[in-house]
């Protein structure tokens, strides 16, 4: 047996990767690149299985060191979660409009290099195992279903609805083709491997066209009529999300108040724009006025594209070594322009090798191409630098630090969503947000933020709407998907669909919404705390290349580690 908490820590990754070979191009971790993941029963069996067995022998090695106790708490917390999970009956049947097997069979070809004849040898073999890895998943559904165990209806048909577009039911050609289309034209595809690519990709593209139908004919029908989780499901998720265990009413009622600060300073930050606008519609008359000018527009997505990339880049360049420690490797980031539309923005990581580089990927609905560069400022800065790209690039670099798993596998979503959250706040104080409407699309988004913490709490566990809230909003009624939407809509200025797609996101993925917000809440509380502990020898630099060179943590662990600093 690997007899330290590092050593052991670092077999479960080659474990993990090989029973998840999905979730280890995701990781970075390189040679399992020909094959999918197996998602049928067994699968998660055998995964869970694994898991047991490491928690088994974390919790009697012993650590050497403070850094190896850091981690082994870290390990604890995070395996230990995954197993409640599966236990309790929520891991298996778990189908939503953003994170399933479903979207990461997808996605994962989005992450594989296309330069050699080599690498498409591994795409088409992965390619090739699509049919029967969808087919594992459809068994798995139909088990756990068999159990009483189902998502919410409109998750299996928003789903399905997903996978029309990504096969071209509903116009276009379908990603896979697409993929093996971009690489016949820019030559990377060998022409003996051409017609295997392509027989592969259509393979591919009925398989998912197929689960499309199993999940609109045989799942929906099956699915939860009510939406809501229930306190039980919600409490065990957002522990899952965050590594703590929060007071939900408290977080709830503090997402009110939180939403009606932002707002008070975005109708602040609006007079600055348009003084002469004033009243309750001072913020979208500011945004109007943004709206109607065209030095504030982008035409085109490949400009788009561009313009994140230069911004990227010019943080990146700006903050190292003066705010920031950036490692050299984690210099570089890549914008792109994601093969799908269903909409939204998000990080992937490095390679363990940094060859494939953390990458920003934006995911642009059909019929959207003029673009508001002022909402995305601060987008930039929350997927890139100082946010998830120096937080995810600085945690892959330091191998002197951290352990491989919590290099490659931890992920915390308070951590890391509450620290791209700060990363924006940061970039306010630090002067980059000096331009009104750049600060005012940071306050846009972080309202956002904050809305969703009311709504997702609310929908999820039924909850009052206070009698007396700040916006005389359904006083005294109890909260459902309808009036979710409604609160969102007015406190949102996004594309109407995009917002559907949003409270969509909350409903089949309870707790991660307010992970965002009440991660960032911990960090803030965490650097008043150092700052009021070192007082004047408190150096801001310092405190954040400590704090990133923890790694990825709960945010119970990340605060108690915090305090030893």
């Amino acid at each position: 047996m690997s007899r330290t908490v590092d050593a052991r820590s670092d077999r479960y990754v080659e474990e993990y990767a090989a029973l998840d070979p999905v979730a280890a191009t995701g990781m970075g971790v390189a040679g399992h690149e020909h094959e999918l993941t197996d998602y049928s029963p067994e699968g998660f069996d055998a995964r869970l299985e694994l898991a047991r067995a490491a928690v088994r022998d974390i919790v009697a090695a012993e650590p050497v060191d403070e850094r190896e106790a850091v981690a082994r708490a870290a390990f604890l917390e995070r395996t230990g979660l995954e197993i409640e999970l599966d236990e309790a009956g929520y891991a298996r049947c778990d189908i939503n409009v953003i994170a399933s097997p479903v979207h990461a069979v997808r996605s994962v070809f989005d992450l594989m290099p296309t330069d050699t004849a080599e690498h498409w040898e591994a795409i088409s073999a992965r390619l090739a195992a699509v049919p029967a890895t969808l087919a594992g998943l459809r068994v798995t559904l139909a088990e756990e279903a068999a159990h009483g165990r189902v998502v919410a209806a409109r998750q299996y048909a928003e789903v399905a609805t997903q996978l029309e577009r990504w096969t071209g039911q509903t116009g276009g050609e379908s990603v896979f083709a697409a993929l093996v289309g971009r690489g016949v034209a820019d030559g990377t595809v060998p022409a003996g491997l051409q017609a295997q690519l392509e027989r592969h990709a259509l393979d591919a593209t009925r398989a998912f066209a197929d689960l499309g139908l199993f999940l609109s004919d045989e799942m929906e029908p099956r699915g939860r009529r009510t939406e809501a989780v229930g306190r039980e499901h919600y409490a065990l998720a957002s522990r899952a999300f965050l590594g703590t265990a929060i007071d939900l009413e408290e977080t709830y009622a503090w997402g009110w108040t939180e939403l009606a600060r932002i707002e008070d300073d975005m109708r602040a930050t609006a007079a600055r724009i348009t003084p002469d606008a004033t009243g309750p519609d001072a913020i979208d008359r500011a945004v109007a006025h943004l709206e109607a000018d065209p030095a504030r527009r982008i035409e085109g997505r490949e400009a788009f594209r561009e313009w994140m990339q230069e911004l990227a880049d010019r943080a990146v360049a700006e903050l190292a070594d003066v705010h920031f420690d950036i490692p050299e490797a984690v210099r570089r980031i890549e914008c792109c322009l994601a093969p799908t539309n269903d909409g939204g923005i998000y990080y992937t990581g490095p390679s363990e090798d940094f060859t494939r580089p953390g990458r920003m990927w934006w995911s642009v609905p059909d019929g959207i191409d003029t673009f508001s560069p002022w909402r995305e400022v601060t987008t930039v800065f929350h997927e890139g630098v100082p946010g998830h790209h120096l937080q995810v690039g600085q945690t892959a670099y330091r191998a002197e630090l951290l352990n491989r798993w919590q290099r490659t596998m931890c992920w915390v979503s308070g951590h890391g969503e509450g620290w791209a959250l700060y990363a924006e706040r940061l970039m306010d104080e630090l002067g980059y947000l000096d331009d009104p409407a750049d600060r005012l699309g940071m306050l846009d988004a972080q309202g956002f933020r904050a809305a969703r913490v009311v709504v997702d709490l609310g929908m999820h566990l039924e909850l009052e709407i206070p009698a007396d809230n700040p916006f005389g909003f359904h006083p005294g009624e109890r909260w459902t998907p309808e009036l979710g939407l409604e609160f969102m809509r007015q406190h949102s200025r996004d594309e109407d669909a995009t917002i559907q797609f949003e409270v969509a996101r909350y409903l089949g993925w309870p707790g991660q919404a307010p992970s965002y917000k009440v991660g960032e809440r911990i960090w803030l509380e965490a650097r008043a705390d150092a700052q009021a502990r070192h007082g004047d020898a408190f150096d801001l630099k310092t405190f954040h290349r400590q704090a990133l060179d923890l790694g990825s943590l709960g945010l119970d662990p990340l605060t108690a580690a915090l305090q030893r600093l």
